[in-house]
């Protein structure tokens, strides 16, 4: 099922983040139905670096490539501010949709962005917005590719703007909004009052962010239709491989961390190895 049909579905979409094939692999194996592939993800794996607006937009399509070759889910992809004017928005948009993704979420953020929890962030005008949401209308070469706008004035402008720009976002063409960190559960409400009955809404979950940690059942009760947790498997993993890397240089063994990791017939089991073998032999005749 296309993102854009499983939009139709009153039930929230859960969508994790990801930032390469086996994180891909393992959010399916647990169930989830869409995945969204982050940028601060990838600038925080890739490059060890923050969500600065470092990453380019080849990097992005690379992972989003690699993904797609790992799994059939549709794949949310954080499109930052298209790479610059309405033109390299259209071209990230063709890169995007290539690779695979289902929906490019774009932001009206100057370039280079920020990420949209950290302060002293800077807007475009809201008209350039319109016409690059317009541009990637133009050039998707799939009417099943969302288009998700998402602004940043809140932090900017104020709440009364950051409504103000989604409402023409909604006139330019975006197919899902995305108003970035409310402040408090009354902005998250108004939100939902103002838009739910005539667009999707994507809601953020950011750890230790700007909008108050919402739970997807009560965020679907408001009348949210997807909500994505961007960075929590890397908070989850940094956490582990920092605990994992000190009890190595300590101890000069992996033994006392051993109940916290796969040995390797354990990872080998997760990502299929056996049944990789298996595909191959069929193909070069060492079956039988």
């Amino acid at each position: 099922m296309s993102l854009r049909a499983r939009l139709q579905s009153k039930e929230i979409v859960v969508a994790p983040g990801v930032y390469d094939g086996l994180t891909a692999s393992l959010a399916e194996a647990a169930g989830f139905e869409a995945l969204y592939l982050s940028g601060a993800a990838v600038a925080y794996t890739r490059l060890g670096r923050p969500d600065i607006g470092l990453t380019t937009a080849s990097e992005m399509a690379d992972t989003m490539t690699l993904i797609a070759d790992r799994t059939a889910l549709p794949v949310i992809i954080d499109a930052d501010t298209g790479f610059g004017n309405a033109l390299n928005a259209q071209r990230t948009m063709r890169l995007y949709e290539r690779a695979g993704a289902s929906a490019l979420q774009m932001e009206d953020q100057t370039y280079p962005k920020r990420c949209g929890h950290l302060a002293d962030k800077s807007l475009i005008p809201a008209t350039e917005m319109v016409g690059k949401i317009a541009a990637m209308a133009d050039a998707r070469a799939s009417a099943e590719t969302l288009i998700i706008a998402r602004t940043d004035a809140i932090a900017v402008e104020g709440f009364a703007a950051a409504e103000d720009r989604a409402a023409a976002y909604l006139e330019a063409g975006a197919d899902v909004l995305f108003i970035e960190a409310p402040q408090n559960r009354e902005q998250l409400e108004n939100i939902a009052a103002r838009f739910a009955a005539r667009v999707p809404l994507l809601a953020n979950m950011v750890e230790g962010g700007t909008t108050p940690i919402t739970g997807a059942d009560d965020l679907e009760t408001l009348g949210f239709s997807i909500v994505i947790f961007p960075g929590g498997i890397v908070r989850a993993l940094a956490r582990t491989a920092q605990d994992y890397y000190n009890s190595l240089a300590q101890h000069g063994s992996n033994k006392p961390f051993a109940d916290r990791m796969f040995d390797f017939g354990g990872l080998n089991s997760v990502i299929g190895t056996d049944d990789m073998l298996k595909k191959g032999a069929r193909y070069d005749g060492s079956d039988g």
